[in-house]
């Protein structure tokens, strides 16, 4: 009989080493594939967030002060602006 507990003895403590390596083993590599997945779902989301993205708005154009002076000047024509706003108006494209 103690042959008998000596293998079983043997047998329990080489199968819970196993146990103990194999549970190591297999919380290692799922620390690892959970930084993959979470690194891979962070690249998705960013691609998303980039396709999704309202494009930016385009600068106006900087508009020619000739044609604006024009503008200014078939308004001040036309009756819609006085003098003083055609002056001020003038005052700030010419110095913009």
């Amino acid at each position: 009989m103690p042959g008998l507990l000596r293998g079983v003895a043997r047998t329990a403590a080489v199968a819970g080493t196993a146990t103990a390596v194999s549970g190591r083993v297999r919380r290692r590599q799922d620390a690892r594939f959970a930084e993959r997945d979470a690194q891979s779902a962070a690249q998705r989301d960013q691609a998303y967030q980039e396709q999704t993205a309202p494009p930016a708005p385009a600068a106006p154009a900087a508009a020619d002060p000739l044609e604006q002076l024009k503008t200014l000047g078939e308004l001040k024509a036309q009756g819609v602006l006085t003098e003083a706003e055609f002056a001020a108006q003038k005052a700030k494209i010419l110095a913009g």
